[in-house]
């Protein structure tokens, strides 16, 4: 009953929301050159309903909520675990390793899975500009299992009510985990919002997502999926809130109160880029007062809003004998009056969240101006607080610090030929 309640609302709350299909043409910033200036990063990707044409293996189309799943890189996957584990990369090769992970309803002892590498995360075993095929298709799969990307997984028992009499339980798995645990671009649009971290903000990160795959690897306690409670987009903010991005999100919320504040990928995608840029970093007095960012600089020496935060948004395949191309992703908004159709068409409409050089830009003439306006902490009438002289202090330390690598890395981007070489012409 609980369930069906459960459903009944969200449904009804998606039916409120707005549908669009893929319309912004903003490619990503290219990898090594991002790399280079941002080893480790987060990724959040909210990715689109998938609907596959008929007539070739299993149906596993979905609805417009779609999906979302997180790219980090500079995190390796531990391949000698038998079962979803990850670990930092070795120094030496953070600019070029990644791990994508996906949540699914199917798994039971497991929340996530993990993907070794950017392009095989996202576009399989398919080059780029090539046709998805049939042949790439099964091509990309037979890979995939190579890779053991679902060793140590168990999938839910009803997963298997619509095999096909004689199949392969494995090569199922695999099947119905295309395009949304690897190969992402096969069947879905993607939107997504790169967050640089620390190498120790990338610890907390991996330690956090481990532990929640921890409790479920014995089988003593089964995985179950849900909108409301416990979704895809869940995992992804928390991981993200473990580097101190913003506060994490409740999981196993009363239903009806899950209801109402539930974390939705389109949503989500518009909160990271937003309170990656638009954080008011003159407002000092706000800062303090909003935890994660005030524990994020005195722990990490990091705030949420950071150069490098930048938006991409990649079509499905185009040429594509599995998936259809006009494919939806919905908001969680209040219709007509909703701000989140607003705040996402901004995003595009403005080099600043897209482009590195401009981001850069921007950031650099916002240090300046913070600092043009700094007062003396006495002016304040605060001097009598010791934690808010402490986190002042901190606060425009860490300005001058990042005024200061923004000034380097735009002095790269001119005159490194390794990295220029990557800049578009």
């Amino acid at each position: 009953m609980r369930r069906r309640l459960g459903s009944a609302i969200v449904t009804l709350l998606w039916l409120a929301g707005c549908s669009a299909t893929f319309d912004f043409a903003a490619p990503p910033t290219e990898e090594q050159l991002y790399a280079s200036l941002y080893p480790y990063f987060a990724e959040f990707c909210a990715v689109s309903q998938i609907r596959k044409k008929p007539g070739f293996g299993i149906d596993t189309s979905g609805g417009p909520g779609g999906h979302s799943v997180l790219y980090l890189n500079g995190v390796c996957r531990d391949r000698s675990a038998g079962y979803p584990t990850i670990v930092l990369c070795d120094d030496g090769s953070v600019a070029s390793h990644g791990v994508g992970l996906s949540v699914n309803a199917h798994f039971q002892n497991a929340n996530w899975v993990a993907t070794d590498g950017p392009d095989f995360f996202f576009h399989g075993d398919l080059g780029r500009g090539e046709k998805l095929t049939r042949a790439a298709y099964v091509r990309t799969q037979a890979r995939a299992e190579e890779m053991g990307l679902l060793d140590g997984i168990v999938f839910h028992p009803e997963v298997f009510d619509d095999m096909p009499a004689g199949a392969d339980r494995r090569d199922f798995m695999y099947e119905v985990s295309i395009a949304t645990d690897y190969a992402i671009a096969f069947g879905r649009d993607r939107y997504c919002a790169r967050v640089p971290v620390t190498r120790a903000q990338m610890a907390k990160i991996v330690a956090y997502l481990n532990g929640v795959n921890a409790i479920y690897k014995d089988g003593s306690k089964e995985f179950v999926w849900n909108v409301l409670q416990n979704n895809c987009t869940h995992l992804a903010h928390n991981a993200l809130a473990a580097a101190g991005f913003w506060n994490d999100w409740e999981t196993d919320q009363f239903i009806l109160f899950a209801a109402f504040d539930f974390p939705v990928p389109k949503n989500e995608f518009v909160n990271a880029m937003r309170r990656g840029n638009d954080l008011d970093l003159t407002d000092i007095h706000a800062i303090y007062r909003d935890r994660a960012a005030r524990d994020s600089l005195i722990e990490n020496d990091r705030l949420p809003a950071e150069p490098g935060v930048l938006a991409e948004a990649v079509p499905v395949v185009q040429d594509n004998d599995i998936y259809d191309t006009k494919l939806n992703l919905i908001f969680y908004d209040q219709p007509l009056l909703g701000p989140y159709e607003r705040r996402f068409r901004a995003i595009f409409g403005e080099p600043r969240y897209t482009d590195v050089e401009a981001n850069l830009r921007y950031f650099s003439a916002l240090y300046r101006r913070i600092e043009a306006q700094r007062q003396p902490l006495d002016a304040r009438q605060d001097r009598n607080d010791t934690s808010l002289a402490t986190f002042y202090a901190r606060f425009y330390d860490h300005i001058e610090q990042d005024a200061a690598q923004v000034t380097a890395r735009l002095a790269v981007l001119h005159s490194d030929p390794a990295v220029s070489q990557y800049r578009p012409q």
